[in-house]
Protein backbone atom coordinates (compact mmCIF):
# COMPACT_ATOMS: atom_id res chain seq x y z
CA UNK A 1 0.00 0.00 0.00
CA UNK A 2 2.83 2.39 0.87
CA UNK A 3 4.60 1.74 -2.45
CA UNK A 4 1.33 2.22 -4.34
CA UNK A 5 0.72 5.54 -2.57
CA UNK A 6 4.29 6.60 -3.37
CA UNK A 7 3.70 5.76 -7.06
CA UNK A 8 0.50 7.82 -7.22
CA UNK A 9 2.21 10.77 -5.55
CA UNK A 10 5.18 10.70 -7.90
CA UNK A 11 2.94 10.18 -10.94
CA UNK A 12 0.98 13.31 -10.05
CA UNK A 13 4.21 15.32 -9.95
CA UNK A 14 5.86 14.12 -13.16
CA UNK A 15 6.75 17.00 -15.49
CA UNK A 16 9.56 15.18 -17.33
CA UNK A 17 9.28 11.88 -19.20
CA UNK A 18 9.81 9.10 -16.60
CA UNK A 19 12.95 7.82 -18.29
CA UNK A 20 14.53 11.30 -18.21
CA UNK A 21 13.57 11.74 -14.57
CA UNK A 22 15.02 8.34 -13.68
CA UNK A 23 18.23 9.00 -15.63
CA UNK A 24 18.65 12.34 -13.84
CA UNK A 25 18.19 10.68 -10.45
CA UNK A 26 20.65 7.92 -11.32
CA UNK A 27 23.27 10.50 -12.24
CA UNK A 28 22.81 12.63 -9.15
CA UNK A 29 24.88 11.93 -6.07
CA UNK A 30 23.05 9.79 -3.55
CA UNK A 31 21.86 11.37 -0.33
CA UNK A 32 23.24 10.28 3.08
CA UNK A 33 21.87 7.03 4.48
CA UNK A 34 19.97 8.81 7.26
CA UNK A 35 17.99 10.80 4.67
CA UNK A 36 17.01 7.60 2.87
CA UNK A 37 15.81 6.20 6.18
CA UNK A 38 13.93 9.41 7.00
CA UNK A 39 12.18 9.28 3.63
CA UNK A 40 11.24 5.63 4.20
CA UNK A 41 9.90 6.35 7.70
CA UNK A 42 7.96 9.38 6.45
CA UNK A 43 6.19 7.29 3.81
CA UNK A 44 5.44 4.57 6.33
CA UNK A 45 4.18 6.69 9.21
CA UNK A 46 3.22 10.23 8.18
CA UNK A 47 0.24 11.57 6.27
CA UNK A 48 0.86 13.31 2.93
CA UNK A 49 4.44 12.06 2.40
CA UNK A 50 4.43 13.95 -0.90
CA UNK A 51 5.37 17.03 1.17
CA UNK A 52 8.88 15.62 1.68
CA UNK A 53 11.49 17.12 -0.65
CA UNK A 54 13.09 13.83 -1.71
CA UNK A 55 16.35 12.91 -3.40
CA UNK A 56 16.59 15.26 -6.40
CA UNK A 57 15.20 18.37 -4.76
CA UNK A 58 17.15 17.64 -1.60
CA UNK A 59 20.43 17.44 -3.51
CA UNK A 60 19.61 20.71 -5.28
CA UNK A 61 18.97 22.45 -1.95
CA UNK A 62 22.19 21.00 -0.58
CA UNK A 63 24.15 22.19 -3.64
CA UNK A 64 22.65 25.69 -3.45
CA UNK A 65 23.59 26.10 0.20
CA UNK A 66 27.07 24.67 -0.39
CA UNK A 67 27.62 27.28 -3.11
CA UNK A 68 26.02 30.12 -1.17
CA UNK A 69 27.57 29.25 2.23
CA UNK A 70 24.87 30.95 4.32
CA UNK A 71 25.48 31.69 7.98
CA UNK A 72 21.78 31.85 8.79
CA UNK A 73 18.89 30.09 7.06
CA UNK A 74 15.17 30.43 7.82
CA UNK A 75 12.93 27.55 6.79
CA UNK A 76 9.17 28.04 6.91
CA UNK A 77 7.69 24.54 6.96
CA UNK A 78 9.80 21.79 8.56
CA UNK A 79 7.53 18.78 8.00
CA UNK A 80 9.73 15.75 8.88
CA UNK A 81 13.00 17.65 8.49
CA UNK A 82 14.33 16.29 5.18
CA UNK A 83 14.87 19.69 3.52
CA UNK A 84 16.32 21.19 6.71
CA UNK A 85 18.91 18.42 6.91
CA UNK A 86 19.79 18.93 3.23
CA UNK A 87 20.25 22.68 3.55
CA UNK A 88 22.19 22.39 6.81
CA UNK A 89 24.85 20.42 4.91
CA UNK A 90 25.95 23.63 3.18
CA UNK A 91 25.92 26.03 6.13
CA UNK A 92 29.07 28.07 6.70
CA UNK A 93 31.11 27.18 9.77
CA UNK A 94 29.13 28.13 12.83
CA UNK A 95 25.99 28.66 10.76
CA UNK A 96 22.47 27.94 11.97
CA UNK A 97 19.24 26.93 10.25
CA UNK A 98 16.05 27.96 12.05
CA UNK A 99 13.02 25.96 10.99
CA UNK A 100 9.37 26.67 11.81
CA UNK A 101 6.44 24.27 11.68
CA UNK A 102 2.95 24.28 13.12
CA UNK A 103 2.69 20.51 13.65
CA UNK A 104 4.25 19.70 17.02
CA UNK A 105 3.36 16.01 16.62
CA UNK A 106 6.21 15.63 14.12
CA UNK A 107 8.83 17.15 16.44
CA UNK A 108 10.06 13.81 17.93
CA UNK A 109 10.64 12.39 14.43
CA UNK A 110 12.48 15.53 13.30
CA UNK A 111 14.67 15.63 16.41
CA UNK A 112 15.46 11.93 16.00
CA UNK A 113 17.01 12.48 12.57
CA UNK A 114 18.67 15.78 13.49
CA UNK A 115 20.45 13.82 16.22
CA UNK A 116 21.33 10.92 13.90
CA UNK A 117 22.78 13.43 11.42
CA UNK A 118 24.83 15.07 14.16
CA UNK A 119 23.29 18.46 13.38
CA UNK A 120 21.88 19.41 16.77
CA UNK A 121 24.16 22.45 16.87
CA UNK A 122 23.16 23.55 13.36
CA UNK A 123 19.36 23.17 13.34
CA UNK A 124 17.03 25.03 15.70
CA UNK A 125 13.37 24.04 15.68
CA UNK A 126 10.44 26.36 16.39
CA UNK A 127 6.83 25.18 16.65
CA UNK A 128 3.80 27.42 16.27
CA UNK A 129 2.15 29.71 13.73
CA UNK A 130 4.92 31.01 11.46
CA UNK A 131 3.17 34.37 11.15
CA UNK A 132 3.69 34.75 14.90
CA UNK A 133 7.08 33.05 15.19
CA UNK A 134 8.87 35.00 12.43
CA UNK A 135 8.50 38.43 14.10
CA UNK A 136 9.97 36.94 17.29
CA UNK A 137 13.17 35.96 15.48
CA UNK A 138 15.72 38.75 15.33
CA UNK A 139 18.37 39.63 12.78
CA UNK A 140 18.92 39.09 9.06
CA UNK A 141 18.90 35.90 7.00
CA UNK A 142 21.21 34.80 4.21
CA UNK A 143 18.67 32.34 2.83
CA UNK A 144 14.97 31.59 3.29
CA UNK A 145 13.12 28.46 2.18
CA UNK A 146 9.31 28.72 2.05
CA UNK A 147 7.47 25.39 2.03
CA UNK A 148 4.39 25.80 4.20
CA UNK A 149 0.68 26.59 3.66
CA UNK A 150 0.26 28.05 0.20
CA UNK A 151 -2.40 30.56 1.27
CA UNK A 152 0.23 32.50 3.22
CA UNK A 153 3.12 32.39 0.72
CA UNK A 154 2.72 36.09 -0.09
CA UNK A 155 2.43 36.95 3.61
CA UNK A 156 5.62 35.03 4.43
CA UNK A 157 7.44 36.71 1.56
CA UNK A 158 6.38 40.18 2.67
CA UNK A 159 7.42 39.42 6.24
CA UNK A 160 10.96 38.31 5.35
CA UNK A 161 11.96 40.24 2.22
CA UNK A 162 13.37 43.21 4.16
CA UNK A 163 15.21 40.85 6.51
CA UNK A 164 17.13 39.06 3.77
CA UNK A 165 20.55 40.56 3.21
CA UNK A 166 21.57 41.94 -0.18
CA UNK A 167 22.60 39.00 -2.35
CA UNK A 168 20.65 36.61 -0.14
CA UNK A 169 18.41 33.89 -1.51
CA UNK A 170 14.71 33.10 -1.12
CA UNK A 171 13.39 29.80 -2.44
CA UNK A 172 9.71 28.82 -2.50
CA UNK A 173 8.56 25.25 -3.13
CA UNK A 174 5.45 23.89 -4.92
CA UNK A 175 4.96 26.95 -7.12
CA UNK A 176 3.80 24.80 -10.06
CA UNK A 177 1.25 23.03 -7.86
CA UNK A 178 1.09 19.85 -9.97
CA UNK A 179 0.59 22.00 -13.06
CA UNK A 180 -2.61 23.63 -11.77
CA UNK A 181 -1.11 27.11 -12.19
CA UNK A 182 -1.10 26.60 -15.98
CA UNK A 183 -4.76 25.60 -16.26
CA UNK A 184 -7.19 27.90 -18.05
CA UNK A 185 -10.02 28.57 -15.60
CA UNK A 186 -12.22 31.48 -14.64
CA UNK A 187 -11.97 30.55 -10.97
CA UNK A 188 -9.30 28.60 -9.08
CA UNK A 189 -9.26 26.94 -5.69
CA UNK A 190 -7.75 29.05 -2.90
CA UNK A 191 -4.32 27.39 -2.90
CA UNK A 192 -3.86 27.63 -6.66
CA UNK A 193 -4.98 31.26 -6.70
CA UNK A 194 -2.60 32.06 -3.84
CA UNK A 195 0.30 30.58 -5.80
CA UNK A 196 -0.69 32.41 -8.99
CA UNK A 197 -0.72 35.66 -7.02
CA UNK A 198 2.59 34.84 -5.36
CA UNK A 199 4.34 33.94 -8.62
CA UNK A 200 3.18 37.16 -10.25
CA UNK A 201 4.12 39.28 -7.23
CA UNK A 202 7.65 37.87 -7.19
CA UNK A 203 8.10 38.28 -10.94
CA UNK A 204 6.97 41.92 -10.70
CA UNK A 205 9.06 42.73 -7.60
CA UNK A 206 12.03 44.94 -8.55
CA UNK A 207 13.75 44.07 -5.25
CA UNK A 208 14.63 40.58 -6.52
CA UNK A 209 15.65 38.72 -9.64
CA UNK A 210 13.97 35.36 -9.98
CA UNK A 211 13.89 32.13 -11.93
CA UNK A 212 11.20 29.46 -11.71
CA UNK A 213 12.89 26.07 -11.83
CA UNK A 214 10.63 23.24 -13.09
CA UNK A 215 12.10 20.80 -10.58
CA UNK A 216 9.66 18.36 -9.04
CA UNK A 217 6.68 20.61 -8.14
CA UNK A 218 8.45 23.86 -9.00
CA UNK A 219 11.04 25.95 -7.13
CA UNK A 220 10.85 29.73 -7.32
CA UNK A 221 14.38 31.00 -6.67
CA UNK A 222 14.97 34.67 -5.88
CA UNK A 223 18.10 36.73 -5.26
CA UNK A 224 17.76 39.91 -3.21
CA UNK A 225 19.12 42.88 -5.15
Amino acid sequence: MVLFTWYLVQKDMEFLPPEIDQYSAEHTKSEPAYLKELERETYLKVLMPRMLSGHMQGRILSMITALHQPKRILEIGTYTGYSALCMAEGLANGGVLESIDINEELEPLVRKYVKIAGMEDRIQLHYGNALEVIPALTGEFDMVFIDADKINYSNYYNMIIDRVRKGGLIIADNVLWSGKVTEKKEKFDKDTQALLDFNKMVTDDIRVENVLLPVRDGLMMMRKL
